[in-house]
């Protein structure tokens, strides 16, 4: 685990500890830091030790300068903003490290910066087939593990907080706000496709992750452990990298769709073509956790006002002020529709006998999945490629030349 990854780990974790504390889970706060003390001390990995006790530090210094921040006393919208903006810039870091790693491999050189390990994460097949091969066979793949890890925190996000990952973490998601607010200076008119073209339009993302799953689940089980040692899938985060960085005319056309939907409308992208978001809103029926409307304190029913501020808030065009139940895959668990409603007590994230997530809550549990999964993973040695970096430094040279 390289120092960046270290660092944003124990400073989202500390984060979330501080906002269990504050929010009257003191013993849960307290046991939850011992535990991470004591595991993080154990690893005898310096740079997470280094880590935990910068953010400790950070974390006392905020709570001092910056109270309500640290206490997790912000408006829904605020938080969620502060917590996407951070992640992103973490992946930018990330996206940094990655580039100058494989530049100095390609050069000869051996690198004096460590390759980021969650750069996996940018390979959800691959993430697929090692799930496929530990359940099948009982293979734990040692050349992309972090892979299998953070498809597997994606999908748990889903089970738990519905599509909380792409409304509160998803770094394309946010490119996508910023593309279609940038869309809106320049063209201030909306232009949402009718009813009849939006479903089938919708179609896609399941049709490209039907795509996905079949290579997945196509691949006969005898063949993955052949995969698994193969040199494309040792370097197959370098062949992501160069599809991005070397994009051919096909690759183009497919980045200025994908551009042209987030800015032409908002969550075009998610809401079209977005595997992943697929997948999400798929398992996210399963999720407890469901934004629901309390018609005794909702003002069309207890008051009789024509109120819909609820649904003119949400991004996803969900009509929430007529449902009580928000089933729907396109909802993301934003909040924004909560942070709206004119009487707090009429929306709710909570399930179906009651338990309600605040928006503080929220971001404790997306945080404990997204930065905790990683950690007991790394500490039972699954987290770091055992591919030697000299095997990387021979293949990246023969790049082109290595297909499937």
């Amino acid at each position: 685990m390289s120092t960046v990854e270290s660092l944003t780990l124990m400073l989202a974790l500390v984060y979330s500890i501080s906002l269990l504390y504050w929010s009257g889970k003191k013993w849960g706060a307290l046991t939850c830091g011992g535990l991470m003390l004591v595991a993080t001390i154990s690893s005898l990995y310096w740079p997470l030790i280094a880590a935990l006790a910068i953010a400790a530090i950070l974390m006392t210094l905020v709570a001092k300068r910056y109270p309500t921040l640290a206490q997790g006393n912000l408006r829904a919208n605020n938080l969620r903003e502060g917590f996407q903006h951070l992640l992103a810039l973490s992946m930018l870091l990330v996206g940094v490290q990655f580039t100058i790693n494989s530049a100095l491999l390609k050069a000869g050189v051996t690198p004096w910066l460590m390759r980021p390990d969650v750069a996996d994460a940018f390979l959800p097949i691959a993430g697929g087939i090692e799930l496929k091969a530990i359940v099948s066979l009982g293979i734990w793949d040692q050349t992309h593990p972090a892979a299998a890890v953070m498809l597997t925190v994606v999908l748990l996000t889903g089970l738990l907080c519905k599509r909380a990952f792409c409304g509160w973490a998803c770094p394309l998601g946010l490119a996508g706000e910023y593309l279609y607010k940038l869309r809106k200076r320049l063209f201030s008119n909306e232009y949402a496709p009718p009813a009849w073209l939006d479903w089938p339009l919708r179609m896609i993302k399941y049709l490209l992750l039907g795509a996905m799953l079949y290579i997945i689940v196509g691949m006969p089980s005898a063949s993955i452990p052949t995969y698994l040692q193969s040199h494309y899938h040792k370097i197959a985060d370098l062949k992501m990298a160069l599809f991005f960085i070397t994009p051919g005319v096909v690759t183009i056309i497919c980045f200025a769709l994908i551009l042209g939907l987030a800015a032409w409308r908002r969550q075009g992208f998610c809401r079209y073509l977005c595997p992943y978001g697929a997948l999400l809103g798929l398992i996210s029926f399963l999720s407890p956790f469901k934004i629901r409307r309390s018609r005794q304190h909702c003002l069309i029913d207890s008051k009789g006002m024509n109120c819909d501020k609820c649904s003119r808030a949400c991004p996803a065009n969900i009509s929430v002020h007529n449902q009580i139940n928000i089933r729907t895959d396109e909802c993301q668990a934003c909040m924004r529709c909560i942070s709206a409603c004119p009487n707090k007590e009429a929306l709710n994230f909570r399930t179906r006998t009651g338990i309600k997530l605040s928006a503080r809550g929220l971001t404790i549990g997306l945080t404990v999945l997204l930065f905790a999964v990683p950690l007991i993973a790394h500490l039972s040695d699954f987290w770091v490629s055992q591919t030697p970096t000299e095997a990387r430094m021979y293949l990246i040279q023969h790049l082109k030349s290595i297909g499937h």
